[in-house]
């Protein structure tokens, strides 16, 4: 997997808080951070970043291009404000970051134009985000399963995404989890919090530590230092197979991100 396995997640953190957040997060030694441009926080991750002292090459930013911005003459000009935005000269990762709702922007056309940022050295690499099977198929067969570094969807241990995930393994295409926590749901879940006190772990350490095992790439955020510098401990824990199939047995298609109009048709 070229992308990092841990990373910080921004999504719904703006302005002075998500500048306090990564600032907070890259002095514990992070160093992968997931924004997009429709979190309004591309300027703000470009500010800690800058003002982190750390290396850009020690970095590894992610951004995702926002439905509007999805047509093949839109895609690089947005890219280039993100990028503005960011303070940087590229980016590590750029995702789609929903599919075209209807397809009125073919998968097709908006990879062909992210090769084309990538091929200007504007990305190091493209992906998508949100992607069912038959979308990923789309994406595969317009450019190459090669080129895609990921598909970032939600998946946590009630949501388990088996399906697409098979998928994404079959054509080599990295899976990362976002929402792994189910907004904080699955720290409340008795056989979570049963787990983690078998290992001295927190609720969420151990969740991390299952998405991370089973080969996951994942991106929580906080605002809280100490969880922050906690979370990063779920790369040390190691989980039992009887963890694991615990967790595993947690699946009830809990999907908590499907929103009226952008959501595709879920596998």
């Amino acid at each position: 997997m070229s992308i990092p396995a841990f990373g910080l997640g921004t999504f719904r953190l703006k302005d002075d808080v998500v500048k306090a957040s990564v600032a907070t997060a890259v002095e514990l030694g992070y160093r992968a951070i997931d924004t997009a441009q429709i979190y309004d926080n591309e300027a703000a991750v470009g500010d800690a970043l800058a003002e982190s002292g750390v290396a850009r090459e020690e970095l590894y930013i992610t951004t995702k291009i926002w439905i509007e911005n999805l047509a093949a003459d839109k895609v690089i000009d947005s890219l280039k404000e993100s990028l503005r935005k960011l303070k940087t000269d590229y980016v590590d990762l750029t995702l789609i970051h929903w599919p075209s709702p209807d397809q009125a922007v073919s998968v097709a056309e908006t990879m062909h134009a992210l090769v084309e940022a990538k091929k200007m050295g504007l990305t190091r690499e493209i992906g998508i985000s949100n992607f069912t099977v038959a979308l990923m198929q789309e994406a595969v067969d317009a450019v190459g399963a090669d080129q895609i570094a990921t598909n970032q969807i939600e998946l946590s241990p009630f949501l388990q995404n088996q399906t697409v995930v098979d998928f994404a393994r079959q054509n080599g295409i990295a899976v990362t989890s976002y929402m792994t926590l189910a907004y904080g749901e699955a720290l409340k879940d008795a056989t979570i919090i049963e787990i983690a006190a078998r290992h001295h772990a927190t609720p969420a350490q151990v969740v991390l530590a299952w998405a991370l095992q089973l080969g996951y790439a994942v991106i929580p955020s906080s605002t809280k230092r100490e969880n922050l510098k906690s979370n990063l401990l779920a790369q040390q824990l190691t989980l039992t197979d009887a963890d694991m199939q615990q967790i595993a047995a947690l699946e009830r298609n809990g999907r908590l991100v499907s929103p009226e109009g952008l959501a595709p048709d879920w596998d």
